[in-house]
């Protein structure tokens, strides 16, 4: 008898009570929009950190870092405003003046990569015939590597990726970027030609773009390549063997 009472009030009553499937339903319903409504959110995101770096790379820096900065001015000031710079013995203050001589200035924002990005296998851009004629230079506002090689040069995507622009601007000419896994952006100016079209897929070592001297900030066929992580730019040469 006791069992027949179980029955009624859990298997049976989920069974012929409509209510409960109705439930059930409502249930799921309420997950899948919360599920969506996350994923909107991750896209549109995503969407505004894509258009932000296509209107850096195009020229326009108008309040891009105006956030990045102010949260780097607020996290310094209780640092600066506590050193009194008079104060400091002669080591420190040799020591200070070594420092800032060095490019490991604050000019550097650039966070050290994460081991998932020192995991990923890099093609180089160019493979024959490439050097290196600029490096990485923050202080120069220089946040890549100029490779001068030959007229007519493919160059190739460095790892698989989705081309996120592939357009013309005054200062770098022909430019196309690829967004990596990792939240990863590889950046290619100054090309004569671009093979390839925004959304399209590109594997690793695949050729995206002919070599070239477009725009107003080059001196002669080359190259100007740029990697991006999490929004800050860092050194091609610590990944890349050119």
């Amino acid at each position: 008898m006791a069992l027949c009472l179980f029955l009624v009030n859990t298997l049976l009553a989920q069974w012929f009570d409509p209510r409960h499937a109705q439930m059930e339903a409502n249930k799921k319903l309420y997950e899948l929009n919360v599920k969506v409504d996350s994923l909107a959110q991750e896209v549109e995101e995503k969407d505004k950190f894509i258009l932000n770096f296509q209107r850096v790379l195009s020229g326009d820096t108008t309040g891009a870092f105006d956030n990045y900065e102010t949260n780097i001015e607020e996290e310094n000031e209780p640092l600066t405003s506590a050193v009194d710079v008079a104060k400091l013995s002669p080591v420190d203050s040799q020591f200070r003046q070594e420092f800032e001589q060095t490019d490991l200035s604050l000019l550097n924002f650039t966070n050290a990569p994460s081991n998932e990005l020192q995991e990923i296998f890099f093609f180089p851009p160019i493979s024959v015939g490439g050097f290196i004629s600029k490096g990485y230079k923050v202080r120069e506002g220089h946040f890549g590597v100029d490779i001068v090689a030959k007229k007519n040069e493919p160059i190739k995507c460095v790892a698989d990726g989705t081309v996120i622009m592939a357009s013309w601007t005054q200062d770098s000419g022909y430019v196309i970027a690829v967004q990596h896994r990792g939240n990863l952006i590889s950046v290619y100016k100054h090309n004569a030609e671009l093979l390839k079209k925004v959304g399209n897929f590109v594997n690793a070592g695949e050729i995206i773009s002919i070599i070239g001297n477009t725009g107003e900030l080059t001196d002669g066929p080359h190259l100007h390549f740029e990697l991006w992580y999490n929004g800050n730019s860092v050194n091609p040469e610590e990944f890349i063997t050119f």
